[in-house]
């Protein structure tokens, strides 16, 4: 729930302030020039005509933020419209029989006019409250409060449209560092899944080794190490450049050539304009893994095949993974779409890219499957050269 809207700072009241003088005083200049300038006063505009006008708009100077403030606090609402507009009418014929008293009463005095001492007729003076109703001297200050309670409306109005936009815009921008958090929280929890995942698969495949094949089993561990230091060293970034997740296949692929010995043959068709491409990391991993579980472990005779293709395609990064196993109608879940590692990888695509990427399984031409992604081509920033001493 938003909390009660910051108060105004006290340079914009006092900006407010004079501004509210500065407009009354050039008001009353002008009415006294006009008056002047008119043919009312052929031999010059009395001094105290020019006194009473100028009070008359000083005096409005000194209420202007008292509507103001009665505009603020009480708002004519729907709830409460009758009453408060009964109330601020009320308010408006005291401010106006007020300024009649002070200037009929106390200024015109000064001027010796009959009228305003003794009033028209024989009757109570203009100034008074009897004389200001019988003759509705008032009517022209009233029309003032009410121009002046208008402005205040408006005024007020204008502020609560822009404490309302501050305040949207400050919940959408928490929505959005919300909405940020929470993506990358998804994604470091597939990544958190991902990696043991690919660890248990990579264990299960050097176990198979340990008895029939120790030396092997040596160089797997090996292998094994290089990629978990990879895999622990890269900070937990959310992307990197396709050469990094490249030489962490190859590492891959290495572990998997001992366990398949010289059943397994890899081949690389890599553009050099992809490689500086940002992908997220292990992207290729649950790819090859697939490859290998469902295509080339199933493969009763000859030698398995792994290729990997890259390329830019029209500003778009195209990663595949053939293999020329029994293809997607082989079985274990293949023609399903993979298993965890590959359901984890659309959910990491999707978190990151949304629509802009996908992950296909298709038929391979002849024999075999084709594991391909197509996302957003984004170069890896340059790094800075160091400065020199």
């Amino acid at each position: 729930m938003a909390g009660p809207a910051p108060p105004s700072r006290p340079w914009s009241r006092r900006a407010e302030a004079l501004a509210a003088v500065g407009f009354w005083l050039v008001l009353g200049l002008l009415s006294v020039l006009r008056r002047a300038m008119g043919p009312w006063h052929p031999e010059g505009l009395p001094i105290g005509d020019i006194v009473e006008t100028l009070a008359e708009y000083g005096m409005w100077a000194l209420l202007t933020p008292v509507v103001f403030w009665v505009a603020r606090r009480w708002p004519a609402e729907r709830e409460a419209r009758v009453g408060r507009l009964a109330a601020q009418v009320a308010l408006g014929v005291g401010a106006a029989l007020a300024i009649e008293a002070a200037t009929r009463g106390l200024l015109r005095p000064l001027l010796a006019d009959p009228v305003a001492a003794t009033g028209a007729g024989g009757g109570p003076p203009a100034w008074t409250l009897g004389g200001a109703f019988r003759g509705l001297w008032f009517l022209d200050e009233f029309v003032i409060y009410l121009a002046v309670l208008a402005v205040g409306y408006t005024r007020h109005a204008m502020l609560r449209l822009r404490e309302r936009q501050a305040e949207a815009e400050r919940l959408l921008a928490e929505q959005a560092k919300l909405q940020a958090q929470l993506s990358e929280a998804r994604l470091s929890a597939l990544r958190m899944q991902l990696n043991p995942h690919f660890l248990f698969n990579t264990l299960n495949a050097v176990s198979a080794l340990v008895e029939r094949d120790p030396a092997g089993v040596r160089t797997m561990i090996a292998r094994l190490s290089s990629l978990l230091r990879r895999v622990l060293d890269d900070g937990g970034a959310a992307e990197l450049p396709l050469r990094d997740e490249l030489a962490f296949i190859r590492d891959y692929l290495d572990v998997q050539r001992v366990r398949f010995q010289d059943r397994l043959e890899v081949e690389e068709s890599i553009a050099p304009e992809a490689v500086d491409a940002l992908v997220p990391p292990l992207l290729l991993q649950p790819l090859v893994e697939n490859a290998v579980g469902h295509g080339v472990r199933r493969i009763e005779e000859g030698v398995g095949e792994i290729r990997l293709v890259a390329r830019v395609d029209g500003g778009r990064l195209r990663l595949s993974v053939e293999d020329n196993g029994p293809g997607l109608d082989g079985g274990d879940g293949q023609a399903g779409g993979g298993g965890v590692g590959l359901s984890n990888t659309r959910a990491r695509l999707h978190a990151l890219y949304g629509d802009d990427a996908e992950l296909a399984l298709r038929e391979r031409a002849g024999r075999g499957a084709v594991a391909e992604v197509v996302l957003p081509f984004r170069p890896a920033p340059v790094p800075a050269e160091p400065a020199h001493a």
